[in-house]
């Protein structure tokens, strides 16, 4: 059973939070008693979740945000005097291609997506989590952050940064009053992830997928990260990896005939 949060703990960012993992996850925080705040860069979308959310009898608003551009996530920051729980979701991965022909560019958005991204909001909101006297600050990772595996260097790369930035930060931080946990989900099948990776292309990500029965849902995941943030404050969760039953590691993949 998931607990209560405290009235001076329950506002609940994500970043992200515009499909899949991200709006699952804010749904559940917020059936769980937070006040969401809900993130990402298409307001159309955060909008409709928040609504829907709030439609349920529970308590959501959605905040335009691109989580690489530092000015706007500190000016988001100033709304809040203190914050319970942040959870960076928001990443994503571009491309599919070897080491010796990936794409500069692609490399260069992920790193600056998933790890700088987490690096903006984690500082940005860091002193208003230690403020809340019970701050939790979650990082979806990846598997990819726990192992390689050819044609995802880029991706790896990047979830690599991020999983050493949580680690990094649980060390700097140990002594005041805020979690610091990493999920670390495996092959999670959404409507956008793969088709973001492969830039549209429905037959490519289809594949990523296929023959897997029972894949991870955003659900599956969301209801993870909702477990961690919701164990007593004394217990922290640092490193979660979940995986479907098919997959025994990123390059062990059970698939159907």
């Amino acid at each position: 059973m998931a607990t209560a949060p405290s009235a001076a703990s329950r506002i609940a960012i994500v970043t992200g939070a515009s499909s899949g993992i991200g709006a699952a996850t804010a749904r559940q925080l917020a059936a769980a008693g937070y006040r969401v705040v809900l993130t990402a860069r298409r307001k159309d979308r955060i909008e409709a979740v928040a609504e829907e959310i709030n439609a349920a009898g529970h308590s959501a608003a959605a905040y335009q945000l691109d989580v690489t551009d530092r000015a706007a996530v500190d000016e988001f920051a100033s709304a809040f005097k203190t914050v319970g729980v942040l959870v960076n979701n928001a990443g994503g991965a571009l491309g599919a291609d070897p080491v010796a022909t990936g794409d500069p560019a692609h490399w260069r958005s992920m790193y600056e997506t998933n790890v700088i991204g987490t690096l903006n909001l984690t500082q940005a909101l860091l002193p208003k989590l230690v403020a809340s006297g019970d701050g939790t600050v979650v990082v979806v990772s990846s598997t990819a952050g726990h192992g390689t595996y050819e044609g995802g260097a880029g991706y790896v790369a990047a979830k690599h940064g991020e999983h050493v930035l949580a680690e990094t930060l649980r060390l700097e931080i140990v002594g005041q009053p805020v979690r610091v946990i990493e999920i670390a989900p495996g092959m999670v099948k959404t409507d956008e992830f793969a088709l973001t990776r492969f830039g549209g292309d429905e037959e490519k990500a289809s594949k990523v997928y296929e023959g897997v029965p029972d894949p991870l849902t955003a659900d599956d995941v969301a209801e993870t990260i909702t477990w961690t943030v919701t164990r007593p404050s004394h217990v922290n969760v640092d490193l979660l990896v979940l995986r479907p039953r098919a997959q025994a590691s990123n390059t062990k993949v059970h698939r159907a005939p």
